[in-house]
């Protein structure tokens, strides 16, 4: 099974997870996009009955464009089920699951969605599945003007930090709130919720990339189909 195969796999599986009436909350990514496809067939079908909001602007402008209801936190704040990908899962002692996330620049948007939520679903292939966080560049979002206060406070932590660029070309890479990102090439994260508060602590950073103790079930798709793994 090639990854493209099973990231579909799991954004099938997910749909079954959301019922009629529901508030859901769109992750950003790709896995996640497949997932508002195979969610919006539903709704065109007539089988499906729900109110989305979006962590994203390119989530909220897809979701719209297949036909579903898309509102924001301030009509819709309370949700049913936040449904995304990730870019690492791992057990995190005493917090159940940790993340990465944010390789798609929608970190920020991302966190406030599934806090949002009464459940977070995550939606991964099996080698997004880790013993360690780290291995995947850990993405920091702070406001244009701390740039140089935040990198060389990061790289002070040992953090390595470099100015994510847009794809484009056409200099750094913007998030839909009009943030900076940079990507911090740490390594092994052996104590989370450390590295989490130290990174906060620095000012002018306005969100990191780990999500602790956030995601209530895992749906991992591998060779032999899809898994439901809780914390």
């Amino acid at each position: 099974m090639t990854q493209d195969e099973a990231k579909r796999l799991v954004a099938k599986r997910a749909v079954e997870f959301v019922k009629d009436g529901m508030v859901v909350g769109l992750g950003t990514g790709t896995t996640a996009t497949l997932f508002i496809r195979e969610l919006a067939g539903r709704v065109q079908s007539g089988g499906l009955k729900i109110r989305c909001v979006a962590s994203s602007d390119a989530s909220h402008e897809l979701a719209e464009s297949l036909g579903m209801s898309v509102a924001t936190l301030t009509e819709l704040p309370e949700l049913d089920v936040y449904i995304d990908g990730a870019d690492e899962i791992a057990r995190v002692p005493g917090l159940g699951f940790g993340l990465i996330k944010g390789g798609g620049g929608a970190l920020l948007r991302e966190k406030i969605v599934a806090s949002a939520a009464k459940s977070f679903i995550v939606v991964v292939d099996s080698t997004k599945m880790v013993e360690v966080l780290g291995k995947f560049p850990l993405p920091v979002e702070g406001i244009k003007m701390a740039l140089p206060v935040v990198q060389p406070r990061l790289a002070a932590l040992g953090l390595n930090p470099t100015l994510r660029q847009a794809k484009s070309g056409d200099g750094p890479y913007i998030t839909d709130e009009g943030n900076y990102i940079l990507d911090c090439a740490c390594g092994r994260i052996d104590d989370p919720q450390k590295t989490a508060a130290a990174i906060r602590a620095i000012v002018g950073v306005v969100e990191h990339g780990l999500f602790l103790g956030m995601a209530t079930l895992a749906l991992v798709a591998g060779e032999n189909g899809v898994s439901e793994i809780r914390p």
